[in-house]
């Protein structure tokens, strides 16, 4: 219930748990540095400079605070408008759910010139005879006892935890995962400025350490999240709004009272619009990640929806949009990335997990900021905002009419009948089958491979595309660039899915598409720039493993056999593979002619060739392009096909000294 699962998912969350409660402490004013260390035994440490778990004896329980922090559900700071004005924790549950759910857990607290300690053996307060949860465990028998272990440096506070989660409860694989760790550190740390959070781990053979820190907020965290480039400056809208719940209260009786209190809700947004159509949104309540949303992100869509609707319909005429034209959702968030954030006590969440918001007053609030704040700038006299607003009503405006147009292409494409003549490319050679789980379309370059391609190729079911040359790069281009390019339109026309929003996967003529392009720089070159198309307009193609790269081969070697025998032939796709195959012929006495052939590109072999190499179900080899992260993998297109040059500039230099030299083609 409070962890999610026994995997290596719950395994995070009881992490986070106690992340958590230090960020809490940063995002109150205290400590401004977090340190997790991955331990080489399987447990994990998390260390703060904050104020220090409370250490006095607690009067309705006769606690020290460490243990009620620690044992008690909905007893820390942050329940019953407590120490904390806005936190992420859900009534206090997290550190003694995760100290139930260790095999052993140690705590330190920096307090008052002293250091005490604590352990705890699955929840159970206790000493242990040595270090690690295998060593002999005493629990506390008649008073449990906070110890004094040392002196602490003057003015230093803060807490040390470090726990070994219990292995009967979790799952054999279950781990700690350092690239899921490193994200959400980094997420973090955009959104407590100032913060910075080191993250050590010594799992391995040499420790890995990250440190993450950025003084920009959200607005720095919006442009590292948006995937493409800006039409806009990274707009701010904040705003409060205030709301009353009722609430049960912990009396100093012990009992719990339903108690009205009003609430402050702080709203911080941080938005912008950029030239492509994909959509990244990230909403939060407190620093705590809200995937799924909630009333935060509900009412920041209905704000934002009823200003852009209200500006369109201001200036109808001059953006020439129909009376019968709506704006719809997705037409307003193409190319949109936003962080929002939500600060208020005690947000309620739909499950302990915090995936959804659901304190109802929320909406409200969230919907009426951004609603004033837009308007605003919509209003603004300033002349980089109203060109910048300007030009965000004209995309909305030309995304609505590129969905209704495509909508229409498909009803009239539905609407044709067989006998209607075909309105494809007329370079396209295509095949005679309509089955497209059999159908592959081969993208060749140039014209001389085509020739041969064509003599190759079965034409039941391959067909084949050529484009001349190197394409439009499409990380950089407009939409409409894109469009307008006759290599790329003919590339979409002929695959017969839409682009973009539009594109239907179920609507693609064909079941393979393979990029046959040279085995050189260049040919490398050219299949990078047609992925790039595919990643950015027609990426369900990859993700559903349609794409593949053919693999021709670098060398054609022809053993002599003696006598009447014919001779052999033999392919090789790298240099490594051509020395080792004549190794091995040397060794057994074969010769072969001289010179080897070396291929150039895929005008120079023969249809037969060709066929057997590259093209033929029955011998070749294909490369399925997979998108396994694709967050990883637009980063990596921005950085070598974007518009920014200079860090693809230091990306060069700084990797010169990976290169391999025998890898050129020159």
């Amino acid at each position: 219930m409070y962890i999610g699962s026994t995997d290596s998912r719950g395994l995070m969350h009881c992490l986070w748990e106690i992340i958590d409660n230090s960020v809490d402490e940063a995002l109150g004013g205290y400590g401004d540095r977090i340190d997790v260390v991955l331990h080489a035994d399987g447990s994990v440490e998390v260390r703060d400079r904050a104020r220090g778990i409370p250490v006095d004896i607690e009067p309705r329980t006769g606690l020290s605070g460490v243990e009620v922090v620690f044992t008690k559900l909905h007893a820390g700071g942050k329940f019953g408008g407590g120490s904390y004005a806005a936190s992420g924790g859900l009534h206090g549950v997290g550190a003694s759910v995760v100290n139930a759910l260790s095999e052993r857990l140690d705590v330190e607290v920096d307090r008052g010139g002293k250091t005490y300690a604590m352990s705890f053996h699955r929840g159970e307060p206790g000493t242990f005879d040595g270090d690690g949860p295998s060593s002999q465990f005493r629990p506390f028998e008649k008073s449990s006892e906070l110890t004094v272990v040392r002196k602490a440096p003057r003015g230093v506070t803060g807490s040390r935890i470090r726990y070994w989660a219990d292995r009967q409860i979790f799952t054999k694989d279950a781990a700690f995962d350092l690239g899921e760790l490193e994200q959400r550190a980094r997420q973090t740390a955009f959104l407590v400025p100032g913060l910075e959070i080191v993250i050590v781990d010594q799992r391995g053979e040499e420790p890995i350490e990250t440190s993450y820190r950025f003084d920009g907020g959200i607005s720095e965290f919006a442009d590292f999240l948006a995937p493409d480039a800006p039409i806009t400056d990274t707009w701010r809208l904040t705003g409060t709004g205030t709301f009353t719940e009722t609430v049960p209260v912990l009396q100093p009786t012990g009992a719990m009272v339903p108690t009205e209190v009003e609430r402050e809700c702080e709203v911080d947004i941080a938005l912008r619009w950029g030239t492509g159509y994909e959509t990244v949104a990230r909403s939060f309540v407190n620093i705590i990640s809200t995937p799924k949303g909630g009333t935060h992100q509900q009412g920041f869509e209905q704000g934002l929806m009823k200003t852009i609707r209200g500006q369109i319909e201001t200036n109808a005429r001059k953006l020439k949009v129909g009376a019968n034209e709506k704006i719809e959702k997705d037409d307003i968030l193409a190319g949109l990335s936003t962080v929002l954030t939500v600060r208020l006590p005690e947000p309620q969440f739909e499950g302990q997990t915090k995936e959804i918001l659901g304190t109802p007053a929320v909406r409200n609030i969230v919907a009426s900021v951004v609603s004033k704040e837009l308007a605003a700038k919509f209003a603004s006299s300033k002349r980089d905002d109203k060109a910048q607003t300007a030009l965000v009503l004209e995309k909305v405006v030309s995304e609505m009419k590129a969905r209704i147009s495509a909508r229409t292409h498909k009803e009239t494409q539905r609407r044709k009948n067989a006998l209607e003549s075909s309105s494809l490319p007329t370079k396209l050679a295509d095949c005679r089958t309509n089955d497209v789980e059999q159908s592959e379309l081969f993208i060749v370059e140039g014209d001389s491979a085509l020739g041969t391609a064509k003599l190759a190729r079965n034409s039941e079911y391959q067909a084949l595309l050529p484009i001349r040359g190197k394409i439009l790069n499409v990380q950089k281009a407009s939409v409409s660039d894109m469009l307008s390019n006759a290599e790329c339109a003919a590339i979409i026309q002929v695959i017969g899915a839409g682009s973009g929003r539009s594109f239907d996967l179920e609507s693609a003529r064909y079941g393979k598409i393979i990029l046959m392009s040279d085995a050189d720089v260049d040919g490398a070159h050219i299949r990078t720039l047609l992925l790039t198309l595919f990643f950015r307009y027609m990426r369900p193609l990859i993700e559903a493993g349609r794409v593949y790269a053919a693999v021709p081969p670098l060398h054609r070697v022809v053993v002599m056999n003696p006598g009447t025998k014919p001779n052999e032939t033999v392919y090789t796709y790298s240099e490594q593979e051509l020395h080792t195959l004549l190794a091995k012929l040397t060794k057994s006495g074969k010769r072969w002619q001289e010179p080897v052939q070396r291929y150039k590109g895929l005008g120079e072999m023969d249809a037969d060739q060709l066929a057997t190499t590259t093209m033929d179900r029955a011998g070749r080899t294909l490369r399925r392009v997979r998108v396994q992260h694709a967050e990883a993998a637009s980063s990596v297109f921005e950085l070598l096909m974007g518009s920014e040059v200079a860090p693809r500039r230091d990306f060069i230099v700084t990797s010169s000294e990976r290169l391999d030299r025998e890898r050129i083609d020159a």
